[in-house]
Parts: structure tokens; C-alpha cells; sequence
């Protein structure tokens, strides 16, 4: 079969357990692909093609057997964020270059224990710092989809682009990613896929490469809202080697999928209407309450009057948490090690400006000034209750509303290079999607819509604390609303 790549994760499994294809035919359809393509999208930095047919082998003789678990024989990408027990782990960064974990995180491990097959890590910004996968000791990612308008290279979204664009290309059945601020959702967004970041504590962090670890949290990029919901079961699970790791069933989201929404209530805050949003995200967003409408949902409008203030805070608890996080490379314990110093002070500082690229500098920088005795009350605290302010205006709507819908980003993928002289501009790529990550709430993007030069654009519905299976539910009436099929047009 010479379409294997453009399956579903859910009709591949199918496919393997039904015999039609064994898992190693798989495997090597999207080793050729990957081969043709990553040259010029750059989306793996590394390829374990040995180890993924070893693996392959062994998921067709379980399968051969009647045995397997729910992933059994899908080849997936691994964002470069997750360690991997003797796979080269970098999280995008110099620092970590050559850096081989000899132990595995807790959502591979997870997705091993149920059959699946690694092709390889994932490009991603350097520590998942960015929004458009420019910061990658490797080279950004190119998004697989082009403007009819014009021939420009265009972001893939970030920090999980890797993932985003390998799942766009058909160059896995999906993949792992992180959010700390909208990495699963935007990138998602920009290539036209499905991405959900879970509740936070949802899916360990044992073994992710941290940045924020109060905002951090791994989700599956894929195809389809059905994809998502069978892959994030997979790798959802209580951890106690995680501290933040929530003790609580993990159901099966399909069961969730094609219910109906009828009788739903969907919140529209009128702080997601910001200034200079293209007309194309306010008639998306439009669309979406008229699909759902439709479908027999409640709209109701609300406010959460605190959305202005969330990025602010946002860039200045995540820096923060960066810096501290972060403290551990230093040239000693962890990481790159710079040559030829002649002290101690002069190791640290260093082994940090080798190792570290621009954006991390920049933000670590940012960290250490808000934390340091003199701005602590000022920006750090100030910024804590900001973020339990916003958590409040969630928790004022719940008895009014089931879900909530906004748009994922506020424009489609743009050129790679547009954005980056300007931080501030960077950053606002994060506008919709912050309020999830503050508040610990779950939030979908699923591809809904296109613009005016054919690009993909989404929507975003966010849901309560632990009920993804609402947030799936409407997820998947959008899905089913919008119909959208479309697919970037093979350049690469």
C-alpha cells in the first residue's frame, strides 16, 4: 500500500490488527518518508530507524499472537523533550548536545508499555522557549503548508513545531508534545492538525526536560479529535515519581466522541475580541458558535475580566520558573562544558553563554531580574495573584457554562524570520492560549477554517478542570461541523 503514511492512528490500528499491513511495512513507509522529506523540513533531529523496525518486528509477532496493547505496532515522533533511555535527548539546545538519559520518561514509557514504535525525536524550541520553532539549536522547522499568496518558508508554530509539522507531512501516525503556554495548541493551529493539552497534572512530567514546571504539561498532536483522544489516554497516567501527578482514573475520551452537544452551554468571553484580530479569526470564530448552535448548544456570552493581564504575568512566571529550572547546567553537573576557562565564575559564565541561544538567555535573564530582593514583590508575587485571579474568573463560570470557545491563535502560520526582531510581537502568538496554562485547565485546537491564501486556522475550546471529555465532545462536533480535509500541497 502506497498511501500507509496518510492513515489515521485509529484506521492504522485497525489496519495492523486486522493483518492487512504488518507494523514493519508501516514503519518503513514512514522511514522513506521521513528520508524524502527532512532534508527540507527539518522536522526530526534525530531518526532511530534501527530501533524503531527492532521494535516493529516485535509488535508483529504480539500482534501475530491475538496479543498488543492499544498502540500496538503505530510508529510515532517523540518531541526532543521527552528523555528517551539511550536515545540522545537535547530539548532543541546546545547545552544538552550528546546528552543520553539512561533512563526513560514517564509518557514514553507509557506509549512503549502499549505497543507503539519510535521513529525519532522531534525539532522543538531550544527548552520549548518560542513560538515558532526559530530557536532550535537545529534549525527551525518549515511548515509543510504554503500561501497560495506567496512562496515564503512558514513557521510551523512553537515550541512543539516538530511534532506539529511531522503529523502535517504524514511523517508519523502522531505525536508527543508539551504546552507551557500554547506549544501543543498553536503549532497545531498553523499545520492544521488536532492538539490538546490535558488538565495540568493529567500527564507526568518524570522525564520531560522542564521549563515551567507549574505550566507544563504533555499532550499528543494528531489527525483527527478521535487520534487525540486515543493517544493522550495512552499517555496520561498517575506518576508518583511526579509531585504534581494527579491520582485519578484516566477515561477512555472516545466514548466521548459523537455524543452530540445538544443542551450544552458554551461560554463566549468578550475579552478574546482583541484589537487588530484579522476578520478572518473573528469570522472563524463566528462560524464555530453558529456550528455549534446548530448542533443544539447554548451560547452564552461571559467575561473574564483578568485575560488582559494574563500574558504579562505569563512572561514573567515562566522566566522565572525557566531560571530556576534551568540553574542546573552549569558547565558542572549538567550540560555543555566550555573549554579553556580559567575559573570558576568564568566555567558558569561560559559554559551558559556556549550553551544557551538567545531567546533562553533572554528569558533566564528575565527570571533572575523578577526574582532577584529588589523586584520579587514587585513582578513575581504580583504576577502569582494575577494568575489566581484568572483561575477565579474560570472557576465564576463553570455553573453557567460547559465549555468554552475561542480562536487558537490570532492569525495563521506567518514567514519564518517575520516575527523575530520583535520579542513582544512573538509573544502575542500566546494570546488565546496562556489563560489554560495559568488556570491548569485543558484546551483543544481543532482545524476548523482556512484564509484568504488557504492556510489552516482553528478553535480552541477550553473545559473545567478534568473534564476532557467535555472538552472532546464539542471538540468533536466542531470537527464533524467543519468538515475540514484539507492537506498542504506535496513541495518537499
Amino acid at each position: 500500500m502506497s498511501d500507509l503514511t496518510k492513515l489515521t492512528l485509529k484506521a492504522a490500528l485497525e489496519g495492523l490488527r486486522a493483518r492487512q499491513f504488518s507494523s514493519e511495512e508501516l514503519t518503513r513507509a514512514f522511514v522513506a518518508a521521513i528520508d524524502a522529506a527532512n532534508p527540507r523540513l527539518n522536522a526530526y533531529v534525530l531518526q532511530t530507524t534501527d530501533k524503531a523496525l527492532a521494535m516493529a518486528r516485535a509488535s508483529d509477532a504480539r500482534l501475530a499472537k491475538g496479543e498488543g496493547g492499544a498502540l500496538e505496532g503505530a510508529p510515532l515522533g517523540i518531541k526532543d523533550l521527552f528523555c528517551t533511555d539511550g536515545v540522545q535527548t537535547t530539548a532543541g539546545s546546545n547545552m544538552l548536545r550528546g546528552f543520553v538519559p539512561p533512563y526513560e520518561s514517564t509518557v514514553t514509557a507509557n506509549l512503549w508499555r502499549d505497543g507503539a514504535v519510535m521513529l525519532g525525536k522531534l525539532n522543538m524550541d531550544e527548552f520549548a522557549m518560542g513560538s515558532s520553532n526559530e530557536t532550535s539549536a537545529f534549525g527551525p522547522v518549515v511548515n509543510p503548508w504554503k500561501s497560495t499568496t506567496s512562496n515564503a518558508d512558514l513557521t510551523p508554530g512553537g515550541s512543539s513545531g516538530g511534532s506539529a509539522a511531522s503529523v502535517a507531512a504524514d511523517l508519523c501516525l502522531a505525536a508527543t508534545a508539551s504546552d507551557t503556554g500554547g506549544s501543543i495548541r498553536q503549532p497545531a493551529a498553523f499545520t492544521g492538525t488536532v492538539g490538546i493539552k490535558p488538565t495540568y497534572g493529567r500527564a507526568s512530567r518524570f522525564g520531560m526536560v522542564a521549563f515551567a514546571s507549574s505550566l507544563d504539561q504533555a499532550g499528543p498532536i494528531t489527525k483527527t479529535v478521535e487520534d487525540a483522544a486515543l493517544l493522550l489516554r495512552a499517555m496520561c497516567s498517575f506518576d508518583p515519581k511526579d509531585s504534581t501527578s494527579l491520582d485519578v482514573e484516566t477515561p477512555d475520551w472516545t466514548q466521548s466522541l459523537g455524543k452530540g452537544v445538544k443542551g450544552l452551554r458554551i461560554g463566549i468571553p468578550k475579552e478574546y475580541v482583541v484589537d487588530g484580530m484579522p476578520a478572518e479569526i473573528q469570522a472563524l470564530w463566528d462560524q464555530g458558535v453558529q456550528w455549534l448552535k446548530a448542533a443544539g448548544c447554548e451560547i452564552v456570552d461571559i467575561s473574564l475580566p483578568h485575560t488582559q493581564y494574563a500574558l504579562p504575568a505569563y512572561y514573567i512566571i515562566a522566566p522565572a520558573e525557566a531560571s530556576s529550572n534551568l540553574a542546573r547546567y552549569d558547565g558542572l553537573r549538567f550540560g555543555h562544558r566550555a573549554g579553556g576557562t580559567t575559573s570558576l565564575t568564568d566555567l558558569y559564565e561560559t559554559s551558559r553563554a556556549e550553551g544557551f541561544g538567545k531567546e533562553v538567555q533572554r528569558r533566564l535573564t528575565i527570571g533572575a531580574y523578577v526574582l532577584s530582593a529588589g523586584f520579587y514583590d514587585a513582578y513575581y508575587v504580583r504576577a502569582l495573584k494575577v494568575r489566581r485571579r484568572i483561575a477565579m474568573d474560570f472557576d465564576a463560570v463553570w455553573d453557567r457554562v460547559d465549555a468554552i470557545l475561542t480562536p487558537s491563535t490570532p492569525s495563521a502560520a506567518f514567514a519564518l524570520g517575520d516575527k523575530q526582531v520583535d520579542p513582544l510581537q512573538m509573544y502575542l502568538n500566546d494570546i488565546f492560549t496562556v489563560t489554560a496554562n495559568l488556570a491548569g485547565l485543558p484546551g483543544i485546537s481543532v482545524p476548523a477554517g482556512v484564509d484568504k491564501g488557504g492556510l489552516p486556522l482553528g478553535l480552541q475550546v477550553i473545559g473545567k478542570a478534568l473534564d476532557e471529555a467535555t472538552v472532546f465532545q464539542v471538540a468533536s462536533a466542531l470537527e464533524d461541523a467543519a468538515g475540514f480535509v484539507a492537506k498542504p500541497e506535496k513541495w518537499w
